[in-house]
């Protein structure tokens, strides 16, 4: 009975010792195609195949896993391109809106700019530089002109004051010669009575 226990004890030992190494097989291989990337997946694959002659021998079940975790992969990578096209889309508007904006804003900020420096003078557009420089070539003429009206008043005034000098003098002469012609023609009168009175 001895020698029917223990065959039947090592053959229980290998029976346990193998649905073990399959149990656990079975599970690295659910965890293995369960998770992982697919570098990883493939490795398990390698690893778990059975060798015949220089073939790997791969169960139809793994392979299959593993083509629905590669289309799932690749699905959920399209899935990221397409959200990644249609962020880039949507970026490249919002970069275009901006662009119009900003030329917008520059556009407005010249006309503002160039508002700000032009302004209607008499009816015409002059720029306020222009005009600056005007009224400034405006203004030395004026004072020149001033200047020019001020010496020459100077100037005629002191012709007047000379003028009148003049005409002070040369009536106190008319006076003294007129003076002096009455006497004479008192004197010259005087004479002709007395000598119409001699006679």
């Amino acid at each position: 009975m001895k020698r029917i226990v223990s065959p039947v004890l090592i053959l229980i030992f290998l029976f346990s010792f193998s649905f073990g190494t399959i149990a656990q097989d079975s599970t690295e291989q659910k965890e293995s195609l369960e998770s992982g990337t697919i570098d990883s997946q493939f490795e398990y694959i390698y690893n778990s195949s059975n060798n015949f002659q220089e073939y790997k021998v791969v169960l139809r079940t793994n392979l299959d896993k593993l083509k629905s975790n590669i289309l799932d992969s690749m699905r959920t990578m399209r899935a990221e391109v397409g959200d990644l096209k249609l962020l880039i889309m949507s970026e490249k508007d919002s970069i275009k809106n901006l662009k119009d904006f900003l030329a917008t804003a520059e556009a407005e900020k010249q006309a503002a700019i160039a508002e700000k420096e032009n302004f209607s003078f008499l009816g015409m557009g002059i720029q306020k530089s222009v005009y600056s420089s005007l009224m400034w070539i405006l203004v030395a003429v004026l004072a020149g002109a001033l200047a020019i009206f001020a010496f020459q008043y100077v100037s005629s005034f002191k012709k007047i004051r000379k003028a009148e000098k003049e005409l002070v003098e040369v009536q106190e002469e008319f006076d003294n010669h007129r003076k002096t012609m009455l006497e004479r023609e008192r004197k010259l009168k005087r004479e002709l009575v007395d000598a119409q009175l001699g006679r």
